[in-house]
């Protein structure tokens, strides 16, 4: 017996009706029938669950209720008013067709099984109070180890303390150093993990309990990284083998293939991917780095990364590290590109940069019969509409003129500002959306909205 198709009811504006109308016609197939009221204000994105509770009378002859994205109040009550759901779509209803389809597929992006070591590479410069609030950032940011990095002929003399005071909050620890008498201070110190031990300080893995990462005596010696990896399987003893990441243009793709001839000759080792000689010493968006980097980990089933943040650029390193490793995760677990799982990493450009055509702007704009400003973007530039009309422009400078705003200072920042916002986002390519933030992804901490609770009114909309 076929199952019963699921109504839903679309709450809307009076401006956003046609769009939608138009959106849901065009969503082929779709598994639901419905129906589009109009609350019977402008703005879509005004309406709240109060006004919902005013002007829809009960009961709704349906299975749920969708309201815009950004509508705020308690729709938890609203559902109990009426007896169906009430939830909230996108923000943007041309993105409607993805929301049923993400919503029939969801991506879970709690589970990886990549850890991250992010390294404080200035710790033997920094107090022991200055190693943990690092540290702390660090966890925040994703990270699974913290590790201790030295420097060339600078002493560490607080190193014990500074492990232990790690540990004494809950911190895994590693140490890393090319001095096998400080990799033994710290593994005595209580330290997880030592990075790192060639075939000829091996030694240091029999003195402690901290697991060694091995590494060859040099980069293109591969049969003494093997050789070490043997002696601790003889041993019976857990490590980590990491062939070296080399950098852009000087053996990153050599090493590459090191790090799969190595997958292939111990297929059960525990492998670690450095990282930091791409991120760091290449001068390009991180976060499309950390996307290859961990998709090239997900097929080498590495089991931890080592990275850094060291350089400006790569302020976001560890942050982005854990939105990858979720996402190669989700792809690799489910057998699908990774394509449509999540936009955290996309932080300059947007897949879905202009939803509206200039076409259905210049319609929207023929309804307007007030003297509130609305900007949209489109490939063609900036859209500044009131009842006054329509402009076109392709900066703000261009399209400030035209506004006859000289005389409103408030209303005059209040668009200065919108249209900058929208002018970035033309030039990049990304989604605007006047009165909300750019979206920058995971280069930007941003809070979650609370669409439950009021925000305060701004001072300079009119």
């Amino acid at each position: 017996m076929d199952q019963p198709v699921e109504h839903i009811v679309f709450l809307t504006g009076h401006l956003a009706r046609p769009s939608l109308e138009r959106v849901l016609g065009g969503i082929e197939s779709a598994p639901f029938t419905w129906e589009v009221r109009d609350l019977g204000l402008q703005v879509a994105a005004l309406m709240t669950a109060e006004m919902i509770a005013r002007r829809v009378p009960g009961p709704v002859q349906a299975d749920r209720i969708l309201v815009p994205g950004r509508c705020r109040g308690d729709l938890d009550a609203l559902t109990q008013h009426y007896g169906i759901p009430v939830q909230r779509g996108p923000e943007e209803l041309k993105d409607l067709p993805r929301f049923f389809n993400r919503a029939a597929k969801p991506m879970d992006l709690s589970e990886y099984e990549v850890a991250i070591f992010a390294e404080i590479v200035d710790a033997p410069n920094l107090s022991v109070d200055g190693i943990v609030e690092r540290a702390r950032q660090l966890r925040a940011d994703g990270a699974d180890v913290i590790d201790l990095g030295s420097l060339p002929a600078t002493r560490f003399d607080h190193l014990a303390d500074s492990v232990q005071a790690l540990k004494a909050e809950g911190f895994l620890v590693s140490v890393d150093s090319n001095d096998a008498q400080e990799l033994l201070r710290g593994g005595r110190a209580g330290a997880d993990y030592l990075l790192s031990l060639t075939l000829d300080t091996l030694w240091v893995a029999g003195e402690v309990e901290a697991v060694p990462v091995l590494i060859p005596r040099t980069p293109a010696d591969e049969a003494s990284l093997h050789a070490a990896v043997e002696q601790m399987q003889r041993m019976g003893k857990p490590y980590f083998a990491d062939s070296i990441l080399d950098p852009i243009p000087f053996g990153l793709t050599a090493s590459i293939v090191r790090y799969h001839r190595l997958r292939e000759r111990f297929p059960e080792a525990p492998i670690m991917l450095g990282i930091g000689n791409v991120t760091e010493l290449t001068e390009a968006d991180t976060s499309g780095i950390n996307a290859l980097l961990f998709g090239i980990a997900a097929e080498l089933n590495v089991a931890a990364v080592l990275t850094t943040q060291v350089s400006p650029h790569a302020r976001r390193a560890v942050r982005e590290a854990d939105w990858a490793r979720r996402i190669m995760h989700a792809a690799a677990s489910h057998g699908r590109l990774p394509k449509g799982i999540s936009d955290a990493l996309m932080t300059v450009h947007a897949k879905h940069p202009f939803p509206d055509t200039p076409q259905e702007i210049a319609e929207t704009a023929a309804q307007v019969r007030d003297p509130n400003f609305r900007v949209q973007v489109s490939p063609l530039g900036l859209h500044v509409y009131n009842r006054d009309g329509l402009r076109l422009g392709q900066g703000a400078f261009e399209l400030w003129p035209q506004l006859k705003l000289e005389h409103d200072a408030a209303h005059a920042f209040y668009m200065g500002v919108e249209l900058a916002h929208a002018e970035i986002a033309w030039k990049l390519g990304k989604r605007y959306v006047q009165d909300q933030p750019l979206d920058w992804g995971v280069a930007v901490e941003t809070r979650a909205q609370d669409l439950n609770s009021w925000c305060a009114p701004g001072s300079t909309k009119k």
